[in-house]
């Protein structure tokens, strides 16, 4: 096993609040309605959106690889907008990693507008190299993915979260 770590920026033009409330903490009920091409469901298995808190993302056939990750979350701080989670199951688990590590950090704009979303996951490979550069982007990818739908939502719904 080797460990490597991905990490990548965007800056969203939503308000750091509204971005967290609608991407981190109601993920679960957002996410399959805007995303129903790709997410068919979030169900919490266990826990209620804090810390500890288990949930599986069913996938459509739109993902070709897997159907489904299961994750738990590792740190919930809306004061300092920190999201942090493990996947538990599923995803990229058990055909190219051992384990992942998501935290999904969220702060002002140096510009006044929007904010900026830091990625960092951290993962064990299965092999004794590093993730290839595709695989690596498709990690991030989804993340980033959810984050832009959540933008595109906020700016056409601009009373939701507010």
């Amino acid at each position: 096993m080797v460990t490597g770590t991905i990490v990548d920026e965007y800056k969203s033009p939503i308000a750091i609040e509204r971005l967290w409330q609608a991407a981190i903490v109601d993920a679960h009920n957002l996410m399959p309605k805007i995303l129903p091409h790709i997410i068919s469901s979030i169900e919490i298995l266990e826990g209620y959106g804090g810390v500890g808190t288990i949930k599986k993302f069913t996938f459509t056939d739109a993902v070709k690889e897997f159907s489904y990750v299961t994750d738990r979350v590792e740190v919930m701080d809306g004061e300092n907008h920190v999201f942090k989670y493990s996947v538990v199951e599923g995803g990229l688990v058990g055909l190219k990693v051992s384990s992942y590590v998501a935290e999904v950090i969220l702060t002002p704009a140096s510009d006044g507008g929007g904010c900026l979303v830091n990625l960092k996951i951290e993962y064990e490979s299965l092999g004794e190299s590093l993730l290839s550069e595709e695989d690596a982007a498709k990690i991030i990818s989804g993340t980033v993915a959810m984050v832009k739908a959540a933008d595109e939502y906020l700016l056409e719904n601009f009373k939701a979260y507010s």
